[in-house]
Order: C-alpha cells, then structure tokens, then sequence
C-alpha cells in the first residue's frame, strides 16, 4: 500500500457562533490509501482549538503515517493514539478501500432502505437570527432542535420560553449545548430554569476538565447533562471508566473524530452501557468525506434517539455528499 495526505480549507457560508467564539474557516486533512489500483479515502478531521491533537508536529505526524502504513494497525494505533483525529481518518481510508465508492459501514443504511433520524442545529447569534434558523427547521419538519447557548443566556432564555409556548414537550423536543459556557454558580440556576422549560438536555455546562464541578451538577440536575468536550483527551481505557464512574452523567456525546475514531467510540459506547448512560453520536465540522463515515457507523449502532449528525450543508466548498436530508432524517444517495 502506499499513501499520501493533502491538506483543505472548509469556507463557511454564513460564520458559525459558538461559545468558543466565531468561526469562519475549518481545516482539515484527506488521507488516501492506494493498493493494487483501488483507492481508499478518509477525513483526518482536525479541529483547531479543540482537538487534542492541535499542536506542532500534526502535518510530521501524518507525514510518519503515510511512510509507515504497510505497518500492523496494532502497531499504527498505538502510536497514533495521541492523535484521533489521524486514527479517525486511518481507519475510513481502510475501510473505504476495503469496500469500494463511498463505503464504509455497508448496510440497509447505504442500500438506501433506512434512514437515520437527527436534530436540527441552531447556530449561535442574535434573536433574529437564531428565530430565523428555528423557523426553517420546523418548517423542514424537524421534531427535536438543538440550540447553542452560553453567550447571552438572558436572549437565549427568551428564544427557548417562546419556542416552549408554541410547541408543548410532546410536540418538540428540546436539546441546548453550552459548551463549557456557563461558571458553576450560574450553571445551576440555568440548569433549575432549563428544567421549567421541560428541556431534553444540556450538553457541557461547564468547562472541561472540572471533574468535581460536573459531579456535583450530575448528582443534582433536574434535567439531564451529557458530557462533550469532557471526553476529548481522555485517551486509555482506565481513565474512560474513572471518568464515568466519578461524573455519572447521563449522557454522552460521542464525536468520533476527536475520541480516537471508531473503535475509540466503540470503547465509550461499551462502558456508558455498562454503567446504564445514555449517548448519541455527534459530527464535528467534518467535511462530506468524515461525515458520510460517521453517518454509516452511527446506523450500524441501532440508536433509538435522534443522532447529533450535520448534512454537509455549512460549507461553500464542500465535497460532493454521498447523503441526502429528507426531512429530518438523514439517507445515503443510491
């Protein structure tokens, strides 16, 4: 095998508000694998600012792989296992080499005959805007909305007390992400308002990192919290389990690319099962090429809630998308 890496800059059509800040690019990395004439294509999905493998050394790093691929995946995973957003993409360039155009996860998902179900995102911004992205959803027939909070929780609120007025819990359900936006005293007021809103879910209240914090938000919360950013970084199964058995949060946010890739998901989902917490599967800004994996391995976990998945429909330069949105549900073009 032979393999070679290029780099790509994603160019928002509108910037994207998030607590951490606006974005207006994303940059990511295509890795390809070649063998005996077949082709295979994965996402080394980088995420400046929060992946834990954002320092110097990335582009060496891959460069290391690429010299190395013939080398056993035991091997190649151990090594990598400080990067996961490079194990991310090794893995798709395999499978998609093993399984020809498109191809990941091969099921009824990718033989067009099911679809996966997923929540619409509303972007960070003024009331005007975040009322006109809501509006588009409902109207696209989306039943569960995520919205982003923790800039202007008072702005926020109203948008959430008005959207709760017009449409009961049975009728839409409600998923806010602060992404480690609010402090700990502030956080457990919004937490107790949040609730009187019969809201879902909040995901990060607080920073990543403050384990005691968060424990002590889990054990009192009267909605429930599923952690995000807290899982980037934590890389051995040992401190998986420590995390989980100290937080007892009742959900996780798995986003593959910046977890160690599928078989790092696959770590997670076994010890949040074991432990009765809940998760879904989340797509983090990749491009069409690491969203369409992420896509077909969300389906061949049988998820019974609506995933945390994009459409590839953020950016003006995207790559052409093997997925459709029909609805709210997310399909693979046949």
């Amino acid at each position: 095998m032979t393999a070679k890496f290029s780099s790509y800059i994603l160019n928002f059509k509108q910037p994207g508000g998030t607590s951490r800040g606006i974005l207006h690019t994303k940059e990511t990395f295509i890795l390809e694998i070649s063998e005996n004439g077949n082709r295979g294509v994965g996402e080394c999905a980088l995420f400046r600012g929060l992946s834990c493998d954002d320092f110097p050394g990335y582009e060496s790093k891959l460069t290391w792989l690429c010299e190395n691929i013939n080398e056993d995946p035991a091997f190649l995973g151990s090594e990598l296992r400080a990067f996961p957003s490079i194990w991310f993409g090794y893995e798709q360039a395999v499978l998609n080499l093993r399984n020809g155009r498109n191809l990941y996860f091969p099921s009824a998902f990718t033989e067009g005959k099911s679809t996966l179900k997923i929540n619409g995102l509303i972007w960070m911004g003024d009331a005007t805007f975040m009322q006109k992205q809501i509006e588009e959803k409902l109207k696209d027939g989306f039943d569960c909305i995520k919205l982003k909070i923790g800039t202007d929780w008072k702005s926020e609120k109203e948008i959430l007390t008005n959207l709760r007025e017009k449409f009961p819990e049975e009728q839409l359900e409600l998923r806010v992400d602060a992404n480690g936006g609010f402090e700990f005293t502030e956080a457990k007021k919004v937490l107790k308002e949040l609730s009187e809103l019969k809201i879902h879910s909040i995901e990060q209240p607080v920073k990543a990192g403050n384990w005691d914090q968060m424990t002590e938000l889990c054990a009192e919360t009267p909605i429930p919290i599923a952690l995000d950013e807290e899982l980037i970084g934590i890389r051995e199964p040992e401190e998986k389990q420590k995390l989980l058995a100290q937080i007892k949060p009742q959900y996780i946010i798995l986003k593959p690319s910046l977890i160690g890739g599928f078989s790092g998901t696959d770590e997670w989902i076994s010890y949040a099962e074991h432990s009765g917490i809940g998760w879904w599967i989340t797509s983090a800004l990749e491009s069409n090429i690491g969203l369409n994996a992420i896509a077909q391995y969300a389906f061949t976990k049988s998820p019974t809630i609506p995933q945390g998945l994009g459409t590839g429909g953020l950016f003006t330069n995207n790559f052409e998308s093997a997925l459709e949105l029909r609805g709210d549900q997310l399909g693979f073009k046949v």
